[in-house]
């Protein structure tokens, strides 16, 4: 939670800044926060040591998942000569009441067929890119369209917890904590056609070590007024994660809305 209201605090800050404390020479920079309504779709389970048992537990059908609206906030600060720079900030969280026809473990802990139970699973993703922007290109196409390549560092925070209050084993509770850093390719693309609009697209993506991560943001902007501008789109989120007992695999995705400045 920390990470995510410093983030958020840097960039509110960078709205409320004056467009002459920006405007550095040769330096663009870009802030926004919005707000993402996230559709999960997926499975987790925590593999026990004590038990030896593995249960999947399905978020929709087993933990009864509906969707929630998130904040997010990134920044972009375009240097030349030396690489550019991304942060974002992407928290996810989800929780409800489920129910199961059969005992299942999570953990080191068995829980109760046909009592209810509380789950939630959080996972904040954080993201820090270095990039270069393809040589000429936005001279070659009179500012119209520029391709961005580079790294990315994702750091995912995920956690997640079972509680039940079982008439066979009591109040049972268990919960698990993992922080995992994903190295990823970074592509992204502007297309401007005229001053107040740019489409835009942004891929970042691995495979390694058996675990896959991929998010895939499309974007269409506005410019309102001097450097504000707004922006509407998708962003479509795969990740399969197998860390520590721990396995995730799950798809968030929905549309967001975005305000911000860019100077």
């Amino acid at each position: 939670m920390k990470k995510i209201t410093v983030c958020a605090g840097i960039v509110l800050l960078s709205i409320m800044l004056p467009g002459n404390a920006l405007a550095l020479p040769g330096i663009d920079v870009e802030a926004a926060i919005g707000g993402w309504m996230q559709s999960p779709v997926g499975d987790v389970s925590y593999v026990s040591t004590e038990l030896g048992l593995e249960e999947t537990l399905d978020f929709e059908d087993d933990f009864n998942y509906d969707d929630q609206t998130r904040v997010t906030g990134r920044i972009k600060v375009d240097i030349p000569v030396v690489p550019s720079v991304y942060l974002m900030a992407s928290p996810s969280e989800f929780d409800g009441d489920g129910l199961k026809d059969v005992d299942f473990s999570f953990g080191d802990f068995e829980f109760s067929a046909n009592e209810p139970f509380y789950s939630k699973v959080t996972l904040n993703q954080y993201d820090i890119g270095l990039y270069y922007s393809v040589p000429l290109l936005k001279t070659a196409t009179l500012n119209k369209l520029n391709i961005d390549v580079g790294l990315n560092a994702r750091i995912m925070d995920i956690k997640g917890e079972i509680e039940q209050d079982s008439t066979v084993y009591g109040q049972v509770r268990e919960e698990t904590s993992e922080t995992i850093p994903v190295p990823m390719l970074f592509l992204a693309a502007q297309f401007t056609p005229m001053e107040r609009f740019a489409l835009e697209a942004e891929g970042r993506g691995i495979s390694i070590g058996g675990n896959t991560v991929m998010s895939v943001i499309a974007r269409l902007r506005v410019k309102v007024f001097g450097p504000a501008f707004a922006a509407a789109g998708y962003r479509y989120d795969a990740i399969d994660i197998d860390e520590n007992d721990v396995k995730l695999d799950t798809n968030i995705a929905g549309p967001f809305l975005e305000a911000g400045v860019k100077f």
